[in-house]
């Protein structure tokens, strides 16, 4: 591992930390009432692990505006409690029936299908809570702003557009232009939020959002063409989940269209991509540009 590498894995790992604090003081058990088993369950899928990629884009697009770390922490912890819901929801038997997550049981498999959809459905709309609360941002406008975008990157023409198209995906081929709408939409379009709230928060002009949207645009599509690289290449132990579903499936994925070299080499075309949409910040982007090594460099 070089030392930027270990200089990034450093810093994520101190964002996973304070994750941890954060999502532990915003998903309280109250075990006074039966509904207990449910916030166990929204605790089980946020608190079990988790590389913590969106909150590291939070938290590193906030600190180029110098965004009260507070509130960013909050607003981290919010797109982490989406991220969670829709793993919970995608580990379904419905879905894509997955009985492993993170190196563990998925949350249908320990608490059960029913309580597990109910955890999701509660992450999510908890994290609206929390972008909305006045402690994420003294500015009401900003919590609008926050709520409508996050809204607009989840929905129908967002991340749960883009897991309908998948579930179709394995009814028929795909081409290159239709697998990469489905990930932008699926995976690209909560990592672009991600990369966009730091801009919200501190009402930035423009171009600096603009840049921001261009970077997390071609980071996310490396991101997932990694992934696919993992589910060929990767095992349950190093990945965390079952691998090699998306050839039983008979998926198309980047893999199965590119090769794996080729797609290799895509991924760090578009991570090289992403680091150019950064010029316009000085220092401060370097989180932002050690991440885009990290991410076609990862081996989970």
């Amino acid at each position: 591992m070089t030392g930027n590498n270990m200089d990034i894995k450093t810093a994520m790992d101190e964002t996973a930390r304070d994750m941890t604090r954060v999502l532990d003081r915003l998903l309280p058990i109250d075990e006074t009432f039966p509904e207990s088993r449910l916030e166990e369950a929204m605790r089980y899928a946020t608190l079990n692990g988790g590389k913590r990629v969106r909150p590291f884009l939070v938290m590193s697009s906030s600190a180029l505006f110098n965004v009260h770390r507070a509130g960013a922490l909050r607003v981290a912890a919010a797109v982490e409690m989406v991220h969670a819901y829709s793993l919970v929801h995608d580990d379904l038997p419905c879905m894509d029936d997955d009985a492993l997550r993170r190196g563990k049981p998925t949350c249908h498999v320990e608490f059960g299908e029913a309580a597990a959809v109910l955890a999701g459905d509660a992450l999510l709309t908890r994290a609206f809570e929390v972008l909305a609360d006045d402690e994420t941002h003294q500015d009401a406008t900003v919590r609008a702003n926050l709520v409508l975008e996050l809204a607009r990157a989840i929905g129908a023409g967002g991340m749960a557009g883009g897991q309908m198209l998948d579930l179709m995906a394995e009814e028929k081929t795909l081409g290159m232009a239709e697998v990469t709408r489905l990930q932008r939409m699926k995976t690209g379009a909560l990592i672009s939020f991600s990369c966009e709230a730091g801009a919200i928060m501190a009402r930035a002009p423009e171009t600096s959002r603009h840049a921001l949207h261009a970077y997390a645009h071609d980071l996310g599509l490396a991101f997932q063409i990694i992934d696919d690289l993992l589910d060929v290449e990767g095992t349950p132990e190093t990945v965390g989940k079952a691998t090699g579903k998306d050839e039983k499936r008979g998926k198309s994925t980047f893999i199965s269209l590119l090769g794996v070299e080729r797609a290799r080499e895509q991924a760090a075309m578009l991570a090289g991509q992403a680091r150019s949409h950064l010029e316009i910040f000085d220092e401060k982007a370097d989180p932002l540009r050690a991440f885009s090594h990290f991410v076609v460099d990862r081996q989970f």
